[in-house]
């Protein structure tokens, strides 16, 4: 009882009752933003984009410059979520760090935006996966079926509607299922990554190839201009964090969990993806068969070069349960900072 009543003197300092149950312990609140942050997710979507932006040498030492500077962001945020620990987050924190005469227009402005941003990641991540399903499903029947756009957009509904579901059946079921998630977001990309790094079949990548090659594929010749939009998977990958500082409210020492859970996410999602990526980089048989592989997916090209068709199946499965739990978390984070714009009077 202490430590509960001590979270909520502490939300009651910062303006606020509790009203929100304390069943949350510093690893549920890592994984959520594990999950949101999800290497598989945002590798399967985005690795053909790379491919074409500057590929192996951009990607993957892309990987690095945007991971290295992402911690100073980071670690800004870990302190402010510890000084400020509330739902709310950024919209709250940009309305305590402004003078008083901007603190409303500073809060509101940085609330929205954050929860655009929010819906268009669920979006991104769900209709992501229901392209991702349909293209696994064709692959598991020969190609002798070909999703059609109201597949699509019947499998995204159906997503979205569990994922919903899901999130209202309770903080002990959304706790378990996160624990899941936790284990899935993490053998995921290393089952896959020590597959390809050992059972490889002959044809793949050199070191070399894989540390030093670049292809520009995107009709642009500058190639700094290239190398900067070659950035954008990572930075894509690495903008949900702030999970963790949407579930402060029910996290158990929240002023300190919360913050190494944000930062935790980050610097193991950093090392699992750099993993990932040489992995996938060294699987490539033919670099251009597999940008323009009839899968959809260069990643299933990938796994299907250097494995069977039952054991690709299996690979793909894997990474599209990855997938749900990301957007599942994404929901979960993105409910809680509602509630706490709606109770700020903001929408």
């Amino acid at each position: 009882m202490a430590t509960i009543d001590s979270d909520t003197l502490r939300l009651q300092s910062l303006g606020y009752k509790q009203e929100l149950k304390r069943r949350f312990t510093c690893l549920t609140n890592y994984g959520i933003s594990l999950s949101a942050i999800s290497i598989s997710s945002g590798l399967s979507s985005l690795f053909s984009y790379g491919m074409i932006t500057g590929g192996p040498v951009v990607m993957i030492w892309g990987w690095v410059v945007v991971c290295f500077f992402t911690l100073f962001v980071v670690f800004g945020m870990a302190e402010l979520c510890s000084a400020y620990p509330t739902s709310g987050g950024l919209d709250y924190w940009a309305g305590i760090l402004v003078p008083q005469r901007h603190k409303a227009f500073a809060s509101w402005f940085t609330g929205w935006f954050n929860l655009v941003g929010q819906f268009c990641v669920i979006a991104a991540v769900d209709f992501g996966l229901a392209i991702l399903i349909a293209s696994v499903i064709s692959f598991s029947l020969n190609s002798q079926w070909s999703p059609q756009p109201y597949h699509i957009i019947l499998l995204h509904l159906v997503i979205i509607i569990s994922h919903g579901i899901c999130n209202s059946l309770g903080t002990r079921f959304l706790s378990c299922l996160t624990y899941l998630s936790i284990c899935w977001q993490l053998l995921t990309p290393i089952i896959i990554s020590l597959a390809l790094l050992i059972s490889a079949k002959p044809g793949h990548q050199s070191i070399k190839y894989v540390f030093t090659e670049f292809k520009n594929e995107t009709g642009w010749k500058n190639q700094i201009y290239v190398i900067l939009i070659g950035l954008l998977p990572a930075q894509y990958i690495f903008n949900r964090y702030s999970a963790s500082a949407h579930m402060t409210e029910e996290t158990k020492h929240a002023d300190t969990t919360s913050s190494w859970a944000m930062i935790s996410a980050v610097v193991v999602s950093a090392m699992i993806g750099w993993l990932f990526l040489i992995a996938l980089f060294f699987g490539i048989h033919d670099y251009e068969a597999t940008i323009r592989t009839s899968t959809g997916f260069p990643i299933t090209q990938i796994l299907l070069d250097n494995f069977s068709r039952e054991l690709t199946l299996v690979f793909m499965c894997l990474l599209l349960v990855a997938c749900w739990f990301c957007g599942f978390a994404s929901v979960t984070a993105n409910s809680r900072m509602i509630y706490a714009f709606s109770r700020d009077h903001a929408m």
